[in-house]
């Protein structure tokens, strides 16, 4: 559970939501677009921007010219089938019950999801909503393992670290973790070595930013000369963001904007970094769609052995193909919209999910699933 946001706060969020920010900034936008060239293609490189883009109906906002695609933003999306498998794997030993987000139920692997398993009584699951939540159901129920698929990306990662060291400060046995978060930045290398996609700019999750800070962007853009800039959540900060890549594309820029400063620094959480640090090392990780990415995952460290469910129960994971006709893949990188997949809104919907995309509310086929493309006006 995160801190409670106090009346300010919540004062701040609700003007950054309103019309009163966004309607000058869309004008913005279009001005400062029509003195360039040519088409932007910008990639928001996070789920809940995703769904904040369309919900607030950012699309319908912007000139022809300034072109949103999603990223591999969407942690359970990016989570490759036979990490699925990994879950269900470990649920379906004797005395273990899987403590997971409400999300991770659904997502299909080769042998289904681990709803469906829980339904035909191979396993047990119960929905949690923290790590901790997992770690007080461990100490209700000492006669069962209690196991977190540790899904997320440097945003959760700390509250799962933290929770290892609790278990370890209060000598729980009974609980472990499936390590299976990741890192942003460095999936970015491998998305922008692809020609093909020509993205003029990347809009930065604002969450993720808040833990590594708005300067761990700074080699992507230099490297790839890539207008970057960090975002919020709320329709102005989304659409300040897109200002800011489009004004640096007018003024043939490629830096770091922080957009965000009221949740980001330069340098990110100090004391996030150092529980990353503590509990986890960098890993080689499989993405959906992407493949393995050298030091892109976090794997639990040596110190802290007794609490990885992988090793603990001799789990493996294999590598497995995408449902067939799912392109899931494709549109974690940009290159297809949901539409464009041919089981969307068919073979594929929310109620009988073929790809992650459809399941987390993340994803990107559940958003344009639920409202509708992209002709949603500001709310």
């Amino acid at each position: 559970m995160g801190p409670a946001v106090n009346e300010d706060t919540a004062n701040i969020e609700r003007a950054f939501a309103g019309p009163e920010l966004a309607a000058p900034l869309a004008a913005e936008i279009r001005r400062v677009a029509a003195r360039i060239p040519g088409e932007l293609r910008l990639m928001e490189v996070c789920g809940t921007h995703t769904v904040s883009i369309f919900r607030h109906g950012i699309r319908s906002l912007l000139p022809d010219n300034v072109r949103l695609l999603s990223g591999p933003g969407c942690p359970v999306c990016v989570t490759p089938t036979g990490h699925i498998d990994l879950i269900v794997q470990a649920a379906r030993r004797d005395r273990v019950i899987i403590a997971t987000f409400g999300d991770m139920l659904r997502v299909p692997g080769s042998f289904g999801s681990l709803a469906e398993a829980r339904a035909r009584g191979e396993a047990e699951a119960a929905i949690v909503y923290s790590p901790m939540d997992a770690l007080e159901l461990a100490r209700q129920r000492p006669e069962a393992e209690i196991v977190f698929p540790g899904v997320g990306f440097e945003t959760t990662a700390p509250t799962v670290a933290a929770t290892i060291l609790a278990a370890e400060r209060q000598n729980i046995q009974n609980f472990s973790v499936i390590a299976l978060a990741k890192t942003m930045p460095g999936v970015l290398e491998r998305l922008l070595a692809d020609p093909d996609l020509a993205l003029s700019g990347l809009l930065c999750p604002g969450h993720v930013s808040a833990v590594i800070g708005a300067a761990a962007w700074r080699p992507v853009a230099e490297k790839f000369h890539l207008s970057c800039a960090v975002a919020g959540f709320e329709a102005a900060d989304i659409l300040a963001g897109i200002l800011a890549l489009v004004r640096q594309a007018a003024e043939g820029r490629a830096a770091v904007d922080n957009c965000y400063p009221r949740a980001v620094s330069e340098a990110g959480s100090a004391r996030a970094q150092a529980l990353l640090a503590q509990v986890f090392e960098p890993a080689d990780s499989d993405w959906r769609g992407l493949g393995t990415i050298p030091a892109s995952g976090l794997a639990i460290r040596e110190q802290y052995a007794r609490f990885d469910a992988v090793r603990r129960f001799g789990l493996t994971a294999a590598s497995v193909p995408e449902p067939p006709g799912c392109r899931c893949g494709d549109i974690l990188k940009g290159k297809l919209q949901p539409p464009d997949c041919p089981l969307f809104g068919r073979a594929c919907s929310p109620l009988n999910p073929v790809g992650p995309c459809m399941v987390s509310g993340e994803g990107a086929c559940a958003a344009w699933h639920r409202y509708g493309g992209a002709q949603q006006k500001i709310s």
